[in-house]
């Protein structure tokens, strides 16, 4: 669906090109939650803007559904724009207008003149949003959390095949967090809308993301399937994110291990496997004395997980893994 080919981006500060993107190449499918994190000035603001060309990349290419956008006019790029809605950290509404004007707002800017088709498209985004009883307050009646679903609303008004979200939960609590990431896992799952999300926070990517890219100074140093990227991040860069998210995993990391007698190592467990007995059966059949160090389960959007940190002992260990991953266990030695 968006593909990014040798694109790098430089902004001309004081007579000098100052690189915010350096050369990648990205792809990202149709129909999936893609997740870019970064710390403040990574880059990720630059690379989504990218997409619709809010901002045009210093060189390389970038094709929406096989259409080369850096190459259009201006009128065809408006035609393309349409197919792309934006939802924005700081929501970008009208405060003069009520909450269906401004969801109306695309359609009248996409030439709709049609009273009813209007109201009957933006009776059918508010309901789908969870606010057809708002439709004609303003936006300072609105919590932070129906803000945002007012601008959900608005981006989809004129049924576009992609999603770009801009830091779209980082403005509101955990809980109104949680209910707006729901709702775009609904949007996604049910319009199979391509949705690409910037976020600082490896929580929100973790909880509605299939694939990430990791942004550190322009640069993108991993990237793949959240499961993998979250369960054995490579990167420091993503070690940090993870273990931000993961606070008693860092604590883990830390622990002084020296002073725990056998080999430690952390299993992951994903899928059905994070549900099943495998690690106790195997103990029995190999005599290996364990010790939980550390653990948690929990879902990477709706695929459930397992970590343990164990330490273990006995002539039997080197059978006990084998056996493991056998089992599609994934086993990392930690310390020795």
């Amino acid at each position: 669906m968006i593909r990014f080919s040798d694109v790098h981006k430089s902004y001309r500060v004081d007579g000098r090109d100052i690189p915010a993107l350096q050369p990648f190449d990205l792809a990202i499918e149709s129909g999936e939650v893609f997740g870019i994190i970064g710390h403040s000035g990574a880059g990720k603001s630059t690379l989504i803007r990218l997409i619709n060309l809010l901002e045009r990349p210093s060189g390389g290419r970038i094709a929406i559904d096989g259409v080369e956008m850096t190459t259009l006019d201006e009128p065809a790029l408006r035609v393309q724009r349409r197919r792309i809605g934006m939802i924005f950290q700081h929501f970008n509404l009208l405060a003069s207008q009520t909450v269906a004007d401004n969801v109306a707002f695309p359609l009248r800017l996409a030439g709709e003149r049609d009273a009813g088709t209007i109201r009957a498209r933006v009776d059918e985004l508010l309901a789908r949003v969870g606010l057809a009883a708002h439709a004609d307050k303003y936006p300072s009646q609105l919590s932070g959390g129906q803000k945002q679903r007012v601008g959900i609303a608005r981006a989809l008004a004129n049924r576009p095949s992609i999603l770009l979200c801009d830091e779209a939960t980082s403005a509101l609590d955990p809980q109104t967090t949680a209910s707006v990431l729901d709702l775009l896992a609904e949007i996604n799952r049910e319009l199979k809308l391509t949705i690409v999300l910037i976020t600082h926070e490896m929580d929100v990517v973790r909880r509605v993301c299939d694939r990430v890219a990791v942004l550190d100074a322009g640069i993108i140093v991993e990237s793949g399937a959240v499961a993998d990227v979250f369960l054995h991040p490579q990167h420091p860069t993503t070690r940090r994110f993870v273990n931000e998210a993961l606070p008693e995993e860092a604590a883990t990391e830390q622990a002084p291990f020296a002073r725990v007698p056998g080999r430690i190592l952390r299993l992951s467990f994903r899928g059905e496997a994070t549900w099943t007995p495998t690690l106790s059966r195997v103990m029995r059949e190999t005599g290996v004395d364990f010790n939980i160090l550390a653990g948690r389960i929990d879902r990477i959007k709706a695929l459930p997980y397992g970590q343990l940190t164990l330490a273990m002992e006995g002539a039997g260990v080197d059978r006990a893994l084998a056996a493991l991953r056998a089992a599609g266990i994934e086993i990392e030695e930690i310390a020795a």
